[in-house]
């Protein structure tokens, strides 16, 4: 009988219940077999979530601006400054429009984040989110992140407590995880600015949110030459929180595309053998999580069905709107009746879900979905909100 490799020992221990370390994952990523963890992640699934059910959600982002201060390597959405000709500040109206659009074809809600814009003041969050939520109060508003939220934080010079306050008495319901990429500032220094937001100020915004009642997402952007053991990094920083908040909704890790950005070609990006091991180590490591999302946007649909058997319970949006990693050359697109039966090919009920996995009601699905139109290939100058002094041209 051949003796069992130290991979497979910390697998059964961590399937009778014992909480993986940050070595043992290490380990797991290193020289685990795909499909032994795999199948551990799968079992952990379905202890945790409905095994004959995978879940997906009908909503829009919107990129309500594509001007950023910062100047992420990774990053081929932003422009530089308000001057640059294909900056844009959406207006509210072209914002009512999209949202109004997302509820005729079903939807539930958006996904509303930006690039860093200095120019905008915290006013103009507050106008947005109560047009939002005064003229569309069925939808729910998953808006901004640990960056944006940051940055309005320095400029104010309020305290992390009354800026997530003022949002959320403003409208904001839910914070996404973006930003976080991986949360190790080593990786941050190498990748991008550390001045973006750092991990324990990333930590902090998700924390204060959690502390005033709201919801929030954990996210990874993985692939941009880290090691397995920054890797892990992230995993354990997102674990003790959630440790002491409870307050995420669910896990959303997602690989690097490289195409336009500065890191294109510098960099081994992950395939799908990377992704699926990550993914299934990562289902393993957040005990604590009852939902992880499955990537179809960044790997394509097959390898986002296959997630399924891998730890992920849900694929997330069906994207009727997304410009950033769009941006970075990922062309996936997806109709609600091929998100459906993606799910059901699978071996698994489709249910559409809202953003904070409570139940939809059977008739949100019956809108179909049409295939967007071909996004042009450079993003349009959108008239802004502000005064012509503050908005972009």
């Amino acid at each position: 009988m051949r003796a069992m490799t130290a991979a497979q020992e910390i697998l059964d221990r961590t399937i009778s219940g014992e909480r993986l370390s940050t070595g043992e994952a290490v380990t797991l990523l290193s020289e685990g077999d795909l499909l032994e963890i795999g199948a551990a992640a799968n079992e952990v699934r379905e202890r945790k979530n409905d095994p004959g059910v995978a879940t997906y959600i009908v909503d829009r982002n919107i990129n309500y601006t594509n001007v950023c201060v910062y100047r992420c390597k990774f990053c081929a959405f932003y422009r530089p400054d308000s001057k640059h000709p294909e900056a844009y500040v959406l207006s509210f109206d072209e914002i009512g429009r999209k949202i109004q659009e997302t509820i005729d074809l079903g939807g539930t809600g958006v996904l509303l984040q930006g690039g860093v814009h200095a120019e905008l003041p915290f006013s103009f969050y507050e106008d947005m989110f109560r047009f939002i939520r005064t003229n569309f109060p069925t939808i729910h508003l998953h808006a901004l992140s640990a960056p944006e939220v940051y940055f309005l934080k320095k400029m104010t010079k309020w305290s992390m407590h009354d800026v997530i306050a003022r949002l959320f008495d403003a409208g904001l319901q839910s914070i996404p995880g973006g930003g976080a990429e991986i949360l190790e500032d080593s990786v941050r220094r190498r990748v991008w600015s550390l001045t973006k937001v750092p991990t324990a100020k990333w930590v902090d915004v998700h924390e204060t949110a959690h502390a005033l009642g709201m919801r929030t997402t954990a996210t990874m952007m993985f692939g941009i030459a880290e090691t397995y053991g920054e890797r892990v990094e992230h995993f354990r920083v997102i674990r003790d929180l959630q440790d002491r908040t409870g307050g995420f909704t669910a896990w959303i890790p997602w690989t690097f595309v490289p195409e336009n950005t500065a890191l294109d070609g510098q960099v081994e990006t992950a395939g799908g053998f990377e992704y699926l091991k990550t993914l299934a180590v990562s289902r393993l490591f957040l005990d604590n999580f009852r939902h992880v999302q499955g990537s179809w946007v960044t790997q394509g649909p097959k390898i986002g069905q296959t997630s399924l058997a891998f730890g992920a319970d849900d694929l997330g949006s069906i994207m009727i709107e997304e410009n950033v990693v769009y941006a970075a050359g990922a062309r996936n697109r997806m109709t609600q009746p091929e998100m459906r039966r993606l799910i059901s090919d699978a071996g698994y009920e489709p249910r559409q879900r809202r953003t904070l996995y409570d139940g939809c009601p059977e008739a949100c699905c019956a809108a179909p979905i049409p295939v967007p139109k071909e996004r042009p290939a450079t993003l349009p100058v959108v008239p802004g909100t502000l005064e012509p002094e503050v908005a972009s041209a």
